[in-house]
C-alpha cells in the first residue's frame, strides 16, 4: 500500500541538498505534474532548491518574490542561521514557514505552496505561493433571495472564511483547523464565536471529527453523516447553507459553523426544527410579509404529507364524511379506472418525483420543457385514458406542489408521504392519525447536540415562538435561542439609561 502523508511525520530532512530532493522525486516518482528548480545564489557558494506543483501556484508570485530574489540578491547569508536569513532579508513573499519533516513538506505542496531548500540546512521554508482558481462568488442556486445579500460560498476553504470574517468584524470569532481523511487530508475549520457558543458542544464537534476515519472528505455531508447524533433518522439534525449571512447570523445565535476544503456547503449545529420552515430572506422583508410566508411553509408541510393519505382514507374507509355530491363525483370519475385507490396513488406519487427529478438533473431549458410536458401533457392524457381518476391526480399534485415550499425536508416529506398513504388504505384515518401522532412524539425526542430539536416550540409562548411560526418584529427580538449561554441579543433604551 503507498505511504500517506502522515506515515513521513518522523522522517526528518539532511542537510544534504541532493538527498532531500532525491526523497521528494521517490515519492512524487509517478507525477508529471512536479517541478523541481535549483538555483545558484549570487555568492556562488550557496545552493538552493524550489520544489512546487505545476497549476497550484502563482507563477508571477514564484518569480518575482522568490526566484529573482535568490538570483539577484547579494546578501551574505553565513553558514549559520542560512534559511532564517535568507527568510528575512532576500525572499518577498507575505508567509514563510518553517518545515522540518517531510510530511510538512508534502502537505505545503500539495496545498499550493513552494518549498524552498538551501544546502547545509536541515530545515526547508514553505513559502505561501498559492495560485489555484475558484469558481469566484456567485449567488447559491438553491438559496437564492428577492432582496438581501447575493453572495455565496466557493470551494476554498480559506476564501469562505474570509467572507464569513467580512461579516464579523471581531477577534471574538474563532476558526479551529483540523484535517480530516487518510489520503485526502481535508482542511476542516470549525468556526464560533468564543463568547457565546458552548464549549462543551465545540469540545464534542470536535472530538467527533477527529474519531472520522476514512480515506477522503469531498463535501459537508461526509462530516454530517459522522457527526448526527440519531445516523437512521430521516430528520436533520445539522443545517446546510452556502450563503455567508445565513452562517454569520447562526454565529451570532451561538451556533457553531463547520467549513470545508473543496465545498461551498457549510454544516451549523445545533439545528432545531422549525429551522426547516425558515427562508434565507424572512429577515430581509417586512415582518408581516415574512410571517405569511413562514405560515404558508407549516400548511404546505402538512398538506404534502397528508393530502393524498387523507383522499385514499375518505375514498376506501370513510365515505360517509364526504358531502354527497362530492362523493358521487369521485365515484363516477373514478369509473373504470383499473387500479385501487392505493396502487393508483402511489403510482401517481412515484411518477410525479421522476418528473421532478428529471427537471432537476436536465439543463435548465430542457428542465422546463419536460415539467410542462410531463405536468399538463401526460397527466391530461392519463385521465382521458382512465387510467387514473383526475381527483387523485389533483390530490397528488397539490402534495407534490406543497412540497416544494420546503425543500430542506424533502426526503422527509416523501417518506412520510408514502407511509401515510399506505396506513390509510390499510386502517382510514385511525391509521393516519396513529402514524402523525408517532411522528410527533418521535420529533420530541431528537436532540442536536444536546440541543432538544423542538426547544423553539416547546413553550407555547411569545417569547420561545417569536420566530418559529411567525417572524416578529427585530424590536421584540432581544434574546437569542434558549440554548445559548448569553442569551441578550439586543438591549432596551431603558436598560441603557
Amino acid at each position: 500500500m503507498a505511504p500517506l502523508t502522515k506515515d513521513y511525520s518522523s522522517v526528518y530532512l539532511t542537510e544534504n541538498l541532493d538527498e532531500n530532493i532525491k526523497i521528494i522525486k521517490e515519492i512524487f516518482k509517478k507525477d508529471s505534474t512536479l517541478r523541481i528548480r535549483r538555483i545558484k545564489l549570487k555568492d556562488n557558494v550557496n545552493e538552493c532548491a524550489i520544489i512546487y506543483i505545476d497549476g497550484m501556484i502563482n507563477n508571477e508570485v514564484l518569480n518575482d518574490s522568490v526566484v529573482r530574489p535568490l538570483i539577484t540578491a547579494a546578501v551574505d547569508i553565513g553558514e549559520k542561521g542560512k534559511i532564517e536569513e535568507i527568510s528575512s532579508k532576500i525572499l518577498f513573499v507575505n508567509d514563510a514557514n518553517k518545515a522540518k519533516t517531510v510530511a510538512d513538506m508534502l502537505r505545503a505542496i500539495l496545498y499550493g505552496d513552494t518549498i524552498l531548500l538551501v544546502s547545509g540546512s536541515s530545515v526547508a521554508l514553505s513559502l505561501n505561493t498559492k495560485g489555484w482558481r475558484t469558481r469566484g462568488i456567485s449567488e447559491p442556486q438553491e438559496e437564492r433571495v428577492l432582496q438581501g445579500p447575493r453572495e455565496g460560498f466557493d470551494e476554498a476553504a480559506m476564501f469562505n472564511l474570509a467572507m464569513l470574517r467580512r461579516k464579523l468584524l471581531t477577534p471574538d470569532l474563532c476558526a479551529e483547523m483540523l484535517r480530516v481523511g487518510r489520503r485526502s487530508e481535508t482542511i476542516v475549520f470549525i468556526c464560533y464565536l468564543e463568547s457565546l457558543a458552548d464549549k462543551q458542544c465545540v469540545k464534542e464537534l470536535k472530538k467527533k471529527i477527529e474519531k472520522i476515519d476514512i480515506d477522503g472528505i469531498l463535501d459537508t455531508n461526509y462530516i454530517a453523516e459522522y457527526i448526527r447524533p440519531h445516523r437512521f433518522s430521516l430528520l436533520k439534525t445539522t443545517g446546510t447553507t452556502e450563503r455567508p449571512d445565513v452562517v454569520a447570523a447562526r454565529l451570532l445565535e451561538g451556533r457553531i459553523a463547520v467549513i470545508v476544503d473543496g465545498t461551498p456547503v457549510v454544516l451549523t449545529l445545533p439545528y432545531l426544527f422549525s429551522e426547516n420552515f425558515q427562508s434565507d430572506e424572512d429577515y430581509y422583508l417586512n415582518f408581516f410579509v415574512a410571517s405569511v410566508g413562514r405560515f404558508l411553509r407549516f400548511v404546505c408541510f402538512f398538506l404534502a404529507v397528508s393530502a393524498p393519505a387523507i383522499f385514499v382514507a375518505l375514498t376506501t374507509f370513510h365515505k360517509q364524511l364526504l358531502p354527497t355530491s362530492f362523493a358521487l363525483s369521485v365515484a363516477q370519475l373514478r369509473g373504470g379506472v383499473p387500479f385501487s385507490a392505493l396502487i393508483e396513488c402511489l403510482l401517481l406519487i412515484f411518477v410525479f418525483e421522476i418528473l421532478k427529478e428529471t427537471g432537476l438533473r436536465m439543463p435548465q431549458s430542457l428542465g422546463h420543457a419536460l415539467s410542462i410536458v410531463g405536468g399538463l401533457v401526460v397527466g391530461q392524457a392519463a385521465v382521458e385514458a382512465r387510467i387514473v381518476s383526475a381527483p387523485m391526480l389533483i390530490a397528488v399534485a397539490l402534495s407534490g406542489i406543497s412540497g416544494l415550499m420546503i425543500p430542506r425536508l424533502k426526503g422527509v416529506v416523501f417518506y412520510l408521504r408514502v407511509a401515510a398513504v399506505l396506513v390509510s388504505s390499510l386502517l382510514g384515518l385511525y391509521g393516519f392519525i396513529a402514524l402523525m401522532s408517532i411522528f410527533v412524539v418521535r420529533v420530541f425526542s431528537i436532540k442536536s447536540f444536546g440541543v432538544d430539536y423542538t426547544a423553539s416550540i416547546r413553550n407555547p409562548d411569545f417569547e420561545h415562538l417569536k420566530d418559529t411560526f411567525f417572524r416578529a418584529p427585530w424590536e421584540y427580538m432581544k434574546t437569542r435561542p434558549v440554548f445559548n449561554k448569553n442569551i441578550i441579543r439586543a438591549r432596551d433604551e431603558k436598560d441603557e439609561d
